[in-house]
């Protein structure tokens, strides 16, 4: 029997999050998931979707990709293949040259790691020199996950109401071609953040993205969701990035660059 996944939806657009934001991406969105984030903005991919075969959603993602084939052979962006040792990067124009795949790749959700058969498709689709992303919750084991694959895993603040279920044994995990991200709603998730930033040291281990979250409105809210616990005080964007900036953080602030170019509610970008 062929290997399958539920899916969402899969789409080309531009990646709007992380240290990759602005680059074209291709997204894999699986359904379901198994928290209930307060903040949630995607609660649509929970129950919906339909089974597709690995190849089929490869075959997917070679269409949307055609089109970058004959220019983009070739990338400046980072290989998601180290170098072998010994081995020389080429330079052109000033910019080292690697062999690697646009657009990217991200599978995200819901959770994809809830699926046993997205770690059988990101190793296939790095195999075919794309540069893989997944985005996960941090409430799942990421040990399995191919180490070609750049793993988005975010830490959960206290006003997703899912704070509880951050896996901490994740952390040994992170490379220096992961990232670590806090959803950062509230004042107090500022101050759990910053706390959890030091007492891992997780800039020593990647990059971490503090990304600011938009209230969603009231039609955007699905009943499923989390409320945000009692005692939270809203942060706005300019008060974080404030915040950042006096207590000398190593964070990257983030905005979700495509809710700023397009429709908070549109679906497929």
């Amino acid at each position: 029997m062929a290997e399958t996944l539920n899916v969402n939806e899969i789409y080309l657009s531009l990646q709007g999050e992380s240290t990759f934001a602005g680059l074209p991406c291709v997204f894999i969105r699986l359904t379901a998931c198994n928290l209930r984030c307060s903040y949630c903005d995607t609660a649509y991919a929970f129950t919906e979707g339909r089974r597709r075969s690995l190849d089929e959603i490869i075959a997917e993602v070679e269409r949307l990709a055609g089109p970058y084939e004959i220019a983009n052979r070739q990338s400046p962006i980072a290989s998601s293949q180290p170098p072998t040792a010994g081995s020389q990067p080429q330079v052109t124009d000033s910019l080292p040259r690697i062999a690697n795949r646009l657009p990217l790749v991200e599978l995200t959700g819901g959770e994809p790691l809830l699926q046993a058969n997205a770690l059988p498709l990101m190793r296939r689709l790095c195999d075919a020199g794309y540069t893989v992303l997944v985005e996960t919750s941090g409430a799942l084991d990421i040990a399995p996950v191919d180490p070609r694959v750049r793993r988005i895993m975010d830490l959960k603040c206290p006003s997703s109401g899912e704070a509880a279920r951050n896996r901490w044994e994740n952390l040994p995990h992170l490379t220096a071609t992961d990232e670590v991200k806090f959803v950062i709603g509230t004042a107090e998730d500022y101050v759990w953040a910053k706390e959890q930033l030091a007492r891992h040291q997780l800039s020593s281990r990647c990059p971490v993205l503090f990304s600011w979250v938009a209230p969603l409105q009231p039609h955007q809210r699905d009943p499923v969701l989390k409320p945000v616990p009692s005692g939270q005080t809203p942060i706005t964007r300019l008060e974080l990035v404030e915040r950042i900036i006096a207590d000398a953080l190593p964070v990257r602030f983030q905005l979700q660059m495509h809710k700023v170019i397009w429709s908070p509610d549109q679906r497929g970008v």
